[in-house]
């Protein structure tokens, strides 16, 4: 839900920066799925082929989210240098703004929450999970304020900027995940 919103408000605005948001929420919905499985796979008993139990795959699966992490940055990057080439005019940024700031808030609080239940269930994959909700919003939070300041000073490469700048954000979050999911597994 959060991605499709993200999406309604980059088709609103035409922003780079909100559609760098969006394409990271896509690394969300997958890397979700993939700690839920990798959770519930965790939590089954030890059995004749995993006599030791099958907790490391929790990191396994926060190493693949970091690794994903990683390749959102980098598509970001990508897009924004794009954009640099390529410019377009901001529309509708006042609806756009309005979306990304409810999607950042739900992720505040779920990133929140599942950092403490993964502290509380010693559960890397949900910390993992936390810790990237938590870099979405801090990601997200940049780039209303970086889309504010431009329309405040209609300075349009801002636009770019914060796109440059959150990625930045989002490729240390995901050498951080993926840093720690590989010392765990060593």
């Amino acid at each position: 839900v959060l991605f499709a919103i993200k999406m309604v408000a980059w088709y609103l605005t035409q922003s780079v920066a909100i559609y760098t948001d969006a394409l990271e929420s896509i690394v969300n919905v997958v890397a979700g799925f993939l700690g839920l499985y990798s959770v519930w796979l965790a939590a089954q008993p030890r059995d004749f082929n995993h006599p030791y139990g099958h907790g490391k795959v929790e990191y396994l699966s926060a190493s693949i989210e970091g690794a994903l992490i990683i390749i959102a940055g980098l598509l970001i990057i990508i897009e924004s240098i794009k954009r640099i080439f390529h410019p377009q005019a901001i529309q509708q940024l006042d609806w756009g703004l309005v979306l990304i700031l409810i999607t950042a808030l739900v992720n505040a609080g779920y990133g929140i929450y599942a950092k403490k239940k993964g502290k509380e269930h010693h559960s890397v994959a949900i910390i993992a999970s936390g810790k990237h909700l938590l870099t979405d919003t801090y990601s997200t939070f940049g780039i209303i304020v970086g889309l504010l300041l431009m329309r405040i000073t209609q300075i349009l490469w801002l636009d770019v900027a914060m796109a440059l700048a959150s990625s930045i954000l989002i490729l240390y979050t995901g050498y951080k995940v993926l840093r720690t999911s590989l010392a765990g597994i060593m």
